[in-house]
């Protein structure tokens, strides 16, 4: 695809790094930026050679959230105009969110607003020791309305109220802490955490990790009803009679690797 705010890069062995390349507003994104990831990620999930996604910023930072020239358009545009940008902007995060592959967050510098919401809606998060998080939006008269979902379902409702309402910068040992992130790491080891995390994600099925996302969007935190039960048995039945699992567990007594492993 022909892009100008992010860069895609493939490796042979399946993972795709999607970099956000507006450095000069600490990739901020705006309508394009938006409509690109959009358009990236609708391709990358469909594409069977890819296997991981991961999603970068360049330069100092991850993300500053949205672009405030943006920002000032949406405030002076109609409510149908306002509607319509915010749809987008929902739609991009959900499409992040759904990507039938794994996802990770490559965080270094700022992850701010709409940047926290990125990082959420990716399945891993790693970040340096100096990046720094802020659900910001109150500060300009508005809230984090769209990214809200993917923030309460990283830290729970409670917390993720708290960073809505004071707006606080805070660190990634607390990001951490609250579940924002999976591993922080020093600076100058961010891109082998990162690798370590792919090759870790490499080892499973395509099919079992597709399945692992489809089935843990519908399983909700709280009593396990027989509903819930019986939706758990009828996915591990399906799934055991794939290929997929067959060639698993041949090459597990085989004591080989799947074939769907990368060689070196």
């Amino acid at each position: 695809m022909s892009a100008t705010t992010i860069h895609i890069d493939r490796a042979a062995n399946g993972v795709a790094t999607v970099t956000m390349s507006r450095p000069e507003v600490f990739n901020a994104f705006d309508e394009k930026m938006i409509t690109e990831l959009d358009r990236a990620y609708e391709q990358l999930s469909a594409d069977s050679s890819v296997r991981v996604v991961v999603l970068a910023g360049r330069g100092r930072h991850f993300s500053a959230g949205a672009d405030l020239q943006w920002m000032r358009r949406a405030s002076e545009a109609s409510f149908d105009w306002n509607l319509g940008d915010a749809r987008r902007f929902a739609g991009m995060l959900a499409r992040i969110d759904a990507c039938p592959k794994p996802t990770i967050a490559r965080v270094q510098g700022a992850a701010l607003g709409g940047g926290v919401g990125l990082a959420c809606a990716c399945d891993v998060a790693i970040a340096s020791e100096d990046a720094s998080f802020a659900v910001s939006e109150a500060k300009f008269g508005i809230l984090p309305s769209v990214i809200g979902p993917y923030l309460t379902n990283a830290v729970g409702k409670r917390q993720a109220k708290r960073l809505a309402l004071t707006t606080e910068r805070f660190r990634a040992g607390e990001a951490l802490a609250m579940g924002m992130l999976q591993q922080v790491v020093v600076v100058e080891e961010l891109d082998a955490a990162v690798n370590r995390c792919v090759s870790q994600l490499l080892q499973g099925g395509p099919n079992s990790q597709l399945e692992v996302k489809a089935l843990f969007s519908r399983l909700d935190v709280g009593p396990i009803t027989r509903d819930v039960r019986e939706l758990t048995a009828q996915t591990i039945a399906r799934v055991r009679g794939t290929e997929e699992a067959k060639e698993g567990f041949a090459a597990f007594l085989g004591k080989r690797p799947a074939a769907w492993v990368p060689q070196p």
